[in-house]
C-alpha cells in the first residue's frame, strides 16, 4: 500500500485527532467503568478488576490473582483484599485448576456475567453492528495493527524509568 506524502503540519495536525481521539475513548471508556461499579454498587477499583476477570474469560484464558494484580496496578495485598469482597459479594470465585495446587485461577460467576451482559450488551451491539459494520475487514485489520503497536510502544515507555521527580516548591 503506498502511502500519500502529508505535509508536516498535516500529519501533526492528524496525530492531534488521533491522539485526542484515543483520549477521548479511555475517559469514555473509565466512565464507562465507573457506571458499572455504581450500578453495581461497587468501587470502581473491584469493578475494573470485575471488567478484566469477565474479558480474560471472553478470550478463553484465566487470570490469577497476580497477574490480575499487575493489570490493574495493585499490591498483592490490596488485589487479596478486592478479590474477597468481590467473592463475598459472589461475583467471582477462587479455583485451584492446574497441576500445581498453588495455582489459583479466578473465574467469575454465571450471575455477573447475566449482570455484565445486561449492562455491557447494548453497546456492543452498537459497536459491532453500527460502528464495526462502516469498514471493511481490511481497514479493521489496519486498525488492530495500529493499536498492537501503540500498545507496545506504550509498554516499553511504561517499563522505562520515570524521569527525575520535579521540585515542586
Amino acid at each position: 500500500m503506498r502511502k500519500e506524502p502529508m505535509s508536516q503540519a498535516d500529519a501533526r495536525a492528524q496525530y492531534e485527532r488521533i491522539h485526542e481521539g484515543m483520549r477521548a475513548y479511555g475517559a469514555s471508556y473509565r466512565e464507562l467503568a465507573r457506571r458499572f461499579a455504581t450500578w453495581l454498587g461497587l468501587h470502581s477499583t473491584d469493578a475494573e478488576a470485575l471488567i478484566e476477570i469477565l474479558t480474560a474469560e471472553e478470550r478463553g484464558s484465566t487470570l490469577s490473582p497476580a497477574r490480575l494484580s499487575e493489570r490493574i496496578s495493585l499490591s498483592n495485598s490490596a488485589t487479596t483484599a478486592l478479590l474477597n469482597r468481590l467473592e463475598q459479594a459472589g461475583h467471582i470465585v477462587r479455583s485451584r485448576e492446574h497441576d500445581d495446587r498453588r495455582v489459583i485461577t479466578l473465574r467469575s460467576t454465571p450471575r455477573i456475567h447475566t449482570l455484565a451482559n445486561d449492562f455491557f450488551g447494548p453497546l456492543g451491539t452498537k459497536v459491532e453492528g453500527t460502528v464495526m459494520g462502516k469498514y471493511s475487514p481490511a481497514e479493521l485489520r489496519r486498525f488492530e495493527a495500529f493499536l498492537a503497536d501503540i500498545h507496545a510502544t506504550m509498554t516499553v515507555h511504561l517499563a522505562e524509568p520515570a524521569p527525575p521527580r520535579p521540585r515542586l516548591s
